[in-house]
């Protein structure tokens, strides 16, 4: 039995938005590992029959001002394609440490960013290629899931996306009010958004994905339900709606200094108007984040929730999870040091990839944290009975302080029958509470300790 120590300070006591927990540890908790192990060593124990692929392109044609992504802004003549030569050879030295003495199967892949549809069509082809031809993913056979912006959508594009196998186009709106879009530090037109929207539609590609955001400076709960209209016009089968962040180094960054409990007011309130017309217009909530239209097609897990380990990452920006190491490059955010990175990234030789370089190793109490956590932020909830089943515990003797104190917020419950912890629907609406409520003392203390740049 492991014994979970207790948060800093109460969710509460903090605010609604402090983090958004797509993974579990942060990158910014990750260190250089100076035995540099080898991925041939890491992947030897693991089982391989259905594993996530995800191929990292860190390029856009703007930086939004709220991105604290690991992108840069456009890409020197040549420069692309140095960075799909590198990617061949990471993958290359990659599927030959997952080695050959059992049958490795790929069961979902992605393309993220950065925006991989900055990528020419040919680019595009060549991205699939290194997926399937060095890597060994049948991408025709699995959910594949591309992000894309309206600029970037462009129909050759789309065109060998969707013959290539893509399932799932996620498309970054934010506003469909174009002040609001100037506001976010996003130049876009609405005329332009709905030409890629339709151009979207006229593809093959199964599953169409909108991102929303709110909190954005001058919005209003009728600019948000315009938004929300204009995005239901098009029959999307999710919808993603986002809280506005801004973080440090991001272009929005020197303009909310400090907590601003009536912006937290404020995107708490617009959450709620969103999640009920959603919830109104036939869209079932997956998470505080993720609405998916009641017939839609499923697309395996929702928000990144890996509970079981199994992911390679491809790419300067990617991270990629064995049982007992998360793992990546270095991370940045600030255009100078994004850029020394990729420049790293481009030069290395392959025997370079055959290595890992920064990371943080995964303790039994790391796991048991990572899959409470991210098993809670769904609206589905925890499967008691297969925590016990992972672990060999109840998630109430590890996590009991933490538990039962979002129970007394009135944030979670249990259900009988299959037995289930879920959060309630306030619960879900302060996910960005609760999950950095539960990141382990030494996990908080490497993020405190991480120097940003």
């Amino acid at each position: 039995m492991t014994t979970a120590a207790q948060p800093d300070s109460h969710p509460a006591d903090t605010g609604p938005y402090q983090s958004y927990v797509y993974a579990y540890p942060h990158k910014t908790a990750y260190r250089r590992l100076p035995d540099r192990p080898s991925l041939r060593t890491l992947w030897a124990r693991e089982p391989k029959d259905a594993l996530s692929l995800y191929l990292h392109i860190p390029f856009c044609e703007v930086r939004c001002g709220f991105c604290n992504l690991f992108t840069r802004i456009g890409a020197p003549d040549g420069l692309t394609t140095a960075y799909l030569d590198a990617l061949e050879r990471q993958a290359t030295t990659v599927r030959a440490a997952l080695g050959d003495t059992a049958p490795v199967r790929f069961a979902t892949a992605a393309f993220g960013g950065g925006t991989p549809t900055f990528l020419t069509a040919a680019e595009l082809r060549r991205l699939c290629d290194i997926a399937e031809h060095r890597m060994g993913a049948d991408l025709r056979a699995v959910p594949l899931s591309v992000e894309a912006s309206p600029a970037t959508a462009t129909a050759d594009r789309l065109a060998v996306l969707a013959e290539r196998g893509t399932t799932r186009l996620s498309l970054g709106v934010q506003s469909f009010v174009d002040s609001e879009a100037r506001a976010a530090v996003r130049p876009q037109r609405r005329a332009d958004v709905e030409a890629a929207l339709a151009r979207i539609r006229d593809t093959d590609i199964p599953v169409l994905n909108i991102d929303l955001i709110y909190g954005i400076d001058g919005q209003t709960d009728a600019t948000w339900l315009h938004s929300l209209d204009a995005a239901l016009a098009w029959h999307p089968e999710e919808l993603y709606l986002y809280p506005l962040y801004v973080r440090p180094l991001t272009g929005l960054d020197r303009r909310r200094p400090g907590p601003d409990p009536a912006w937290d007011e404020q995107r708490l309130r617009l959450y709620r108007l969103g999640r009920d017309h959603l919830l109104a217009h036939g869209y079932v909530q997956h998470s505080m984040r993720m609405f998916r239209r009641a017939d839609a097609p499923p697309q395996g897990a929702d928000d990144h929730a890996c509970q079981t380990d199994g992911m390679i990452g491809l790419g300067c920006g990617a991270r990629s999870y064995t049982a007992g190491l998360h793992h990546s490059f270095d991370y940045a955010v600030g255009t100078h040091e994004i850029r020394a990175i990729i420049d790293d990234y481009t030069a290395r030789p392959a025997a370079d990839f055959a290595h890992a370089e920064y990371g943080r190793r995964m303790t039994p109490d790391e796991a048991r944290r990572r899959h409470l956590l991210q098993s809670l932020l769904q609206a589905e909830g925890l499967a008691v009975a297969g925590y016990r089943e992972r672990f060999g515990t109840d998630p109430a003797d590890d996590f009991g302080p933490e538990l039962r104190r979002f129970a007394d917020r009135g944030w979670l419950e249990r259900d009988g029958g299959p037995e289930r912890l879920r959060l309630t629907a306030d619960g879900l609406a302060h996910s960005d509470a609760i999950g950095p409520a539960l990141f382990s003392p030494s996990v908080r203390a490497a993020m405190a300790a991480y120097e940003r740049k």
